[in-house]
Formats: C-alpha cells, sequence, structure tokens
C-alpha cells in the first residue's frame, strides 16, 4: 500500500505545471517520549492555567497576546488571525535554480519527499528531475501550506524529489558573533599533517544506517527491564585525564589508526626529535591499554 501524502498540489517551471505529493521525510516514533506522572498513583498530571491575579482558569478565558514592550500586550484575536491567512494556493512555483553547494545547512528547515501524482504526471516529473541532475541545480521556489507561505528547495534524491522548507533570513543567527574570541593565526605543520594523517585513515563513504540512537536503545532496555523486573545496568563513565598533551594525543591517534602506508609515512615524516616532557602520567589515555586493562581485570 502506498504512503499516504500530507498535501497534494501541483509543481509548476515557467508554462509546465503537473501534479505532485508531498509526504513527510522523517519518523518521531522511535524518539523517546514521557509523561509526567503523580508519584503516589501514577496518574498522568494535568497543566493548570493559572493567572497570577486571579488563581486558576479555565481554557475559554484565554487570549492569544503580542509582547511588543516589556510586559505590555496587543491582544490578538482570532479573526485577525485569519484575515492574514494566506489561502492555499495548492502549487509550488519554482522560481530559481542556484547551485548545490549554495544552500547553507543552517537554513534548511524540514525535509519532505515529493512524489508524481500518478502516471499523467510521471512523464514531466522524470523531465524535470533529470533536467535538474544534468546540471546539478536545485530548486528555489514557494508555497503556501497550514496558511502561511514557505520559501523551498527543491532537490534531486533518487528516483525523485526532496524537498525541504526554508528558514527565512530573519530566522537565522550570523556565525561569526560566536567566534570573535578565535585567533586568527597560522596552526603548527607538524600538528596539521598529524590530524590529516588521522582523518585520512578515517576517510569513507557516509552510512546512516551504521549509527544508532545509543540512548534510546538503552533507554528501552530499562523500559524492558522494568516490565520484567530485572535489575538494570549502570552505565560506568569514563574518567577524562586532567592534564592534555594534545601532539601527544594526536601521535597516539595516528598509532590507533589502522592506516595506510602513505598514511604512515605522512606521520613519520611529521615527527621531528624533541624533548619529552617530564609528567607523572601519560596526557592521555589509549584505546588499546585501556582495554587491556579491562581485561586483566576480569580475568
Amino acid at each position: 500500500m502506498a504512503p499516504r501524502a500530507m498535501w497534494t498540489g501541483q509543481l509548476r517551471l515557467s508554462l509546465v505545471s503537473f501534479g505532485v505529493r508531498l509526504y513527510a521525510a522523517t519518523e518521531s516514533a522511535g524518539r523517546v517520549s514521557m509523561n509526567q506522572l503523580h508519584r503516589d498513583c501514577h496518574q498522568r498530571v494535568r497543566n493548570q492555567l493559572v493567572c497570577p491575579v486571579h488563581g486558576p482558569i479555565n481554557r475559554d478565558e484565554l487570549v492569544k497576546g503580542y509582547e511588543y514592550e516589556k510586559d505590555t500586550y496587543v491582544i490578538i484575536e482570532p479573526t485577525d488571525l485569519e484575515a492574514i491567512r494566506l489561502p492555499s494556493s495548492k502549487t509550488i512555483e519554482l522560481i530559481q535554480f542556484v547551485d548545490e553547494s549554495e544552500i547553507d545547512p543552517q537554513y534548511v528547515d524540514s525535509p519532505y519527499f515529493l512524489g508524481p501524482d500518478g502516471p499523467v504526471a510521471e512523464e514531466a516529473y522524470r523531465v524535470i528531475r533529470e533536467a535538474m541532475r544534468r546540471t546539478k541545480r536545485i530548486g528555489i521556489g514557494k508555497v503556501v501550506l497550514y496558511g502561511r507561505e514557505h520559501i523551498v528547495a527543491l532537490q534531486v534524491s533518487g528516483k525523485g524529489f526532496l524537498l525541504a522548507t526554508l528558514r527565512y533570513a530573519s530566522e537565522v543567527r550570523d556565525g561569526a558573533q560566536f567566534f570573535t574570541d578565535v585567533k586568527d593565526e597560522p596552526v603548527q605543520d607538524e600538528q596539521l599533517q598529524l590530524a590529516e594523517t588521522i582523518m585520512r585513515g578515517k576517510a569513507g563513504a557516509f552510512d546512516p544506517s551504521a549509527y544508532s540512537d545509543a540512548y534510546a536503545e538503552k533507554f528501552f532496555d530499562v523500559v524492558k527491564a522494568k516490565i520484567q523486573g530485572e535489575a538494570l545496568v549502570t552505565v560506568e563513565e569514563e574518567e577524562t585525564p586532567r592534564a592534555f598533551n594534545f601532539m601527544q594525543a594526536l601521535r597516539q591517534s595516528v598509532e590507533q589508526a589502522d592506516l595506510g602506508a602513505d598514511a604512515k609515512a605522512t606521520e613519520k615524516k611529521a615527527k621531528t626529535p624533541r624533548k619529552k616532557a617530564a609528567t607523572k602520567k601519560p596526557a592521555a589515555k589509549s584505546v588499546s591499554a585501556t582495554r587491556k586493562k579491562k581485561s586483566r581485570k576480569g580475568a
């Protein structure tokens, strides 16, 4: 059975338009979600609406207000919102095409899949898809969803399209303000070569299925254990070393990585004779040493 579309309409490019269907691209069922319960009777607690002047109130006594000054509000009635609600045009209009690298991830909001609305629309759908694939372009357009206009980015994804709503410029912060204290100084070439060696050793294609939500898995293990009346297993946190020697950590990381001949040659070239600083204990623990220690303890 085909998945149910959350929106149907038209995709328009100049004078060409054809039917499309919009589908949710993400799944929230696997997320950890809990409710607040009363400790004594385990009944779910309901939030109570309280006015600081009149005490508890009912939901029908609420109105919406916009704070335009500190503690000063303008009341917004439902009729006011209805007056500015945009009618759904049922059309995604592509108005510009940009290079794939031009979309800053900071602007991407929510992803969706966009498929053809039946066999009649499929030919035009495939033509636009292949034209975008060849030109390596992303389409920028507009669509009205739930009474509000959204900017969208449309890109080829396999046999179909991935459509993402974009944030407006007014909703995105300028990142430069957070890095004003970062010094603009050259880094040591030796450290840079070691870091590049580690990265080459860990290079590979991204496979999302290789990663899982460890917290969610352990959470549901706790739920199952509690249901079955089993003892819970506590995860011990590894101790973080107080002293930290960046160069030593880089070298140990290179030694632990499964690197090729070229990477090891680069690492050897980066090493230069230096006096070792006298330290009572190593600045960073190697994974292999930790594993050996644990295995001996368990033996």
